[in-house]
């Protein structure tokens, strides 16, 4: 696979990693699984995980572990910041508790998963 198919594939699966942990919640909580509900809630974590991105310089190395937890560090901080101060919504103790754990799992987790598969 070439290098920038790597890079693509590794976004998209961080994209979708975000999308999904979206998607489950709303599911969860009752609330419409339409994509522009998900994209809207989603949102704030999504333009964290492009900060991510840019200060780890994923694109680097985007199945490093490292870059992993970067990514996974400013994605939840940057994006429940993002989620209060900006789009007001709320940010109870459980949801940072599983936002936390979710988000890290799902794009930690994947490239932990990749090192041992490779």
């Amino acid at each position: 696979m070439s290098k920038y198919r790597r890079i693509a594939l590794a976004l998209a699966l961080d994209i979708f990693s975000v999308l999904l942990f979206v998607a489950v919640g709303r599911r969860n909580h009752n609330e419409s699984a339409g994509i522009s509900g998900v994209v809207e809630v989603a949102l704030p974590f999504l333009i964290a995980l492009v900060c991510g991105w840019v200060l780890s310089r994923a694109w680097q190395k985007p199945d490093a572990i490292k870059n992993g937890v970067v990514i996974w560090l400013i994605t939840v901080v940057l994006g429940l910041l993002l989620r209060n101060l900006i789009f007001g919504r709320g940010i109870a103790t459980p949801f940072i508790i599983v936002a936390t754990v979710v988000l890290g799992v799902l794009l930690v987790g994947r490239r932990l998963a990749m090192r041992v598969i490779r």
